[in-house]
């Protein structure tokens, strides 16, 4: 199993002790607020270095304490023991693999991949366009380190120009143009790649639960593509030097990667807006579903899932059909309330751990 146990000191409401979570399946059953999203997130912040819940790490700290650790005990496909240590205080954070500082979380890459299905997961589907492309770029830095590099290199540019164009300083646009040019195309082409591998996935599932055919992901670049071909140096360089005065009008960049549209469509038209709830809650699980498919299959490794209360929204019927199409996972953990019935869901080595007020006691 990848995750083996992970020790807990001041991380938000949780006990400072040590949970096993040695089993296939693990469960964590509780009420609301009593500590099973925090539970989950820490198997997150151990695969990435980061939350799922929050952009500040101070907020994870115990309140009236003034820093927070997490140690990780995880297993390597060579069947080694590794440890991974997480720490912050007074706004700094230290990360180290088997007691080796790391310096960037990008190096956490492939150590435990997790797939994440939660409730704003339900952006993908019907929040702004910001919300699809994170969902792409995030597939492809599951395993794509490269991608993770082009991908800063091109937001740090785009910081620059933007502030260059608030202060009116237009003589070095020429230079940001052509460095926005070169990471903006490399990042189009991965991202339409990894589109086109979804859309070989998604639809297939969506139409099995749904019964819906049809439905894909549309992309749709700012840069456009000629006769489906990434455009060329010249065009996207043409482009942005006719959109330049209306980027000084805007003090702000107009065009590139990070306008793309991803659109769900059906027969050509925008399937969303006329899409029931439930629909569009089965394209955001669904989504997510393809994404741990997409990963096995570039990489040939199966992701840690976890869970967090996503099936309390489906009627039962779906719920049953969602967790039948599960792709296959090297762990899975997944909250509960304690009134569902997720003993139709468990094998005999499943772990449950009930969850009350941080405090966790196993169920047997």
């Amino acid at each position: 199993m990848p995750v083996l146990s992970i020790s807990y000191v001041n991380y938000r409401n949780l006990q400072n002790a040590t949970i096993d979570l040695l089993s296939k399946e693990v469960y964590f059953v509780g009420e609301n607020g009593q500590g099973k999203s925090n539970l989950l997130e820490s198997v997150y912040y151990s695969a990435y270095g980061n939350s799922f819940r929050t952009h500040s790490d101070s907020e994870i700290i115990r309140e009236g304490e003034k820093a927070f650790s997490i140690k990780t005990l995880y297993r390597e496909e060579s069947e080694s023991t590794d440890s991974l240590f997480f720490s912050y205080e007074n706004g700094k954070k230290r990360i180290e693999k088997n007691g080796k500082r790391i310096q960037d979380r990008k190096e956490l890459i492939n150590t435990m991949p997790c797939v994440l299905f939660c409730h704003d997961d339900l952006d993908f589907a019907v929040g702004e366009p910001e919300h699809r492309r994170f969902f792409i770029d995030q597939s492809l830095s599951m395993y794509d380190v490269l991608y993770i590099d082009v991908l800063r290199r091109y937001k740090r540019v785009l910081k620059s120009r933007n502030q260059m164009l608030k202060d009116a300083q237009y003589d070095t646009l020429d230079v940001y143009d052509a460095q926005l040019m070169q990471n903006g195309l490399e990042i189009q082409k991965k991202r339409r790649n990894a589109i086109f591998q979804f859309n070989q996935i998604f639809g297939k599932l969506y139409q099995e639960i749904t019964g819906i055919d049809g439905v894909i992901i549309s992309y749709e670049p700012s840069w456009k593509f000629v006769d489906n071909q990434i455009p060329s140096v010249e065009s996207v360089m043409q482009t942005l030097l006719q959109k330049r005065e209306v980027d000084k009008i805007m003090q702000t960049t107009m065009t590139g990667p990070h306008r793309d549209k991803i659109r769900f469509v059906r027969n050509g038209a925008n399937f969303v807006p006329n899409a029931s709830t439930g629909q569009r809650r089965l394209i955001a699980l669904l989504l997510r579903v393809a994404q741990a498919i997409f990963y096995t299959q570039i990489t040939q490794k199966k992701p840690v899932l976890l869970m967090d209360d996503v099936l309390l929204e489906l009627d039962p019927d779906k719920r049953q059909s969602v967790t039948a199409h599960l792709p296959e996972y090297d762990q899975l953990f997944c909250t509960f309330l304690p009134g569902e019935p997720y003993e139709r869901y468990k094998h005999i080595t499943t772990r449950v751990y009930a969850i009350e007020k941080g405090v966790w006691h196993e169920q047997q």
